[in-house]
């Protein structure tokens, strides 16, 4: 059944009005002008096919026939107040479903999320391994975290300027090799890969969790998101063959509007986005 196109904004005008009896303490009610109250029963009027109010020495009087729908209508205000409340509390649940790339919540995300989750006792988590671009029409996610050159249609915030740097592990030395040594990824840049077309990487792997996990081994260098090296490097499995270079990828914390203005969005990404 099809539904009646309800006029909310010129009943909204209605019900101040009736309760004040008075456009100009509506008007003050709803921040907006006496004479657009007055347009708003007008409109109402014309569009209901009766007179809302009549104008008496003593001021504005109801009309029956709006003293007839007048409950209901006040009736139907606290079920979308109780509709707006319970969808209001859906939104800011108590879980946050995240979706980010594996080596990314190994080697970061995993430490901070410890940190916040102290914080945020009452929050529960739901991680979702990110391969690829991220959909959320498809997924109920909350958030997304993706190595990326902006937050594309979504709105954002970069977690670290976006570096590039080759580690490898502190022992290793790419002299005593005569192969290949570089190790591969699919997020590898360009510029770091072998010039010769015809020449097979040393090592390719998954992500560049594992190319550092293989560089920290000593089975050769690897191009990586510095933010994603950070923790090796501070504890010395891998340490720096070639200084980091800029780069216009870096982690982009990603989620549509309404997603993001969620509180528990906003906490996540305030406290992800600190020093």
């Amino acid at each position: 059944m099809k539904r009646t196109l309800l006029p909310l904004n010129g009943l909204r005008v209605f019900d101040a009005a009736a309760r004040h009896l008075s456009f100009t303490r509506a008007a003050d009610e709803l921040a907006v002008t006496p004479a657009a109250v007055g347009q708003q029963i007008r409109a109402l009027e014309d569009l209901l096919g009766v007179i809302l109010f009549r104008r008496t020495p003593k001021g504005l009087e109801l009309t029956d026939e709006a003293l007839m729908g007048l409950d209901a209508l006040r009736g139907g205000f606290l079920q979308f107040e109780e509709a707006v409340r319970a969808i209001q509390a859906g939104q800011s649940s108590y879980r946050l479903t995240i979706a980010a790339p594996r080596d990314f919540t190994e080697k970061w995300l995993h430490a901070k999320l410890a940190d916040f989750a102290k914080a945020n006792p009452e929050i529960r988590y739901n991680l979702v391994d990110l391969d690829g671009d991220v959909d959320f029409t498809e997924a109920n996610l909350d958030i997304a975290i993706m190595l990326a050159e902006g937050p594309g249609d979504h709105e954002g915030m970069a977690l670290a300027e976006g570096e590039f740097v080759c580690v490898c592990a502190p022992n290793f030395d790419a002299h005593d090799n005569q192969k290949n040594t570089q190790i591969v990824w699919p997020g590898c840049p360009r510029e770091e890969r072998s010039q010769k077309q015809e020449e097979e990487p040393y090592l390719q792997v998954g992500d560049a969790g594992l190319a550092i996990e293989m560089a920290a081994a000593g089975l050769g260098y690897a191009s990586v998101p510095l933010l994603l090296a950070q923790q090796d490097l501070s504890a010395g499995r891998v340490i720096v063959h070639k200084a980091a270079r800029p780069s216009r990828r870096s982690y982009w914390m990603v989620a549509p509007l309404p997603q993001w203005r969620q509180k528990k969005v906003k906490a996540l990404v305030a406290a992800l986005s600190a020093e």
